[in-house]
């Protein structure tokens, strides 16, 4: 039955669709019904506590087949890819470099590439992991990156790229100004401490989304 779903903190369209047995998440998110969001939410899999999401009708598929041979069918779905770029202090790629990947108990053991970044196809319901390169051993959330028109989403994009926006969530302004007039100055911005939406597409184009 249709019905629509409130996004909490950490969910994203690949995890929702599987929730409701929606094999390829297009098939929610092209909805009419959704147009509204989409015009918000550019992102489908960067969502914000709160939106509702509308969920259609699960339509069961029928396909004829022999009872007496052995019958295959492939599953044709779009995979969920999580993509890591990783920098160093200095704000360099950290290149050619072995890392272990850990997600919802599956360890990957990768390299990142000329660019710094690695990629892996995940479960659409992992929410946690862990990433282990060189000496750092750093946490991961899966779908907890809220959109750059929210504050939090500006907190947590700030943070990874090394400006100190205070705790994501908690509204600091002075940190969040202090941060931002940082990313402006380095962006060669007019400096004034305003997420404006010249700051917002240049802090997504920065952090990669």
């Amino acid at each position: 039955m249709a019905t629509y779903h409130v996004v909490a903190q950490g969910e994203h369209i690949s995890s929702i669709a599987e929730q409701y047995g929606f094999s390829d998440y297009h098939r929610i998110w092209n909805h009419p019904q959704n147009e509204g969001l989409r015009q918000t939410r550019p992102d489908p899999h960067v969502l914000f506590p709160g939106d509702r999401l509308y969920i259609p009708d699960l339509l069961r598929k029928k396909e004829a087949a022999e009872t007496s041979r052995r019958n295959r069918f492939r599953l044709m779905a779009p995979r969920l890819t999580l993509r890591l770029l990783i920098k160093d202090f200095n704000e360099q790629p950290i290149i050619n470099t072995a890392c272990t990947l850990e997600v919802e108990g599956a360890a990957y053991q990768l390299t990142t590439n000329a660019n710094g970044q690695i990629q892996q196809q995940i479960s659409a319901s992992a929410r946690t992991g862990r990433l282990r390169i060189l000496d750092l051993e750093l946490p991961i959330q899966i779908g907890h990156l809220d959109p750059v028109e929210e504050v939090s989403g500006q907190q947590a994009r700030l943070n990874n790229l090394g400006y100190d926006a205070g705790e994501v969530g908690e509204e600091d302004e002075a940190k969040l100004r202090s941060a931002l007039e940082e990313f402006q100055c380095d962006q060669s911005f007019t400096v004034d401490g305003i997420c404006d939406p010249q700051t917002q597409a240049r802090l997504l184009e920065v952090h990669g989304c």
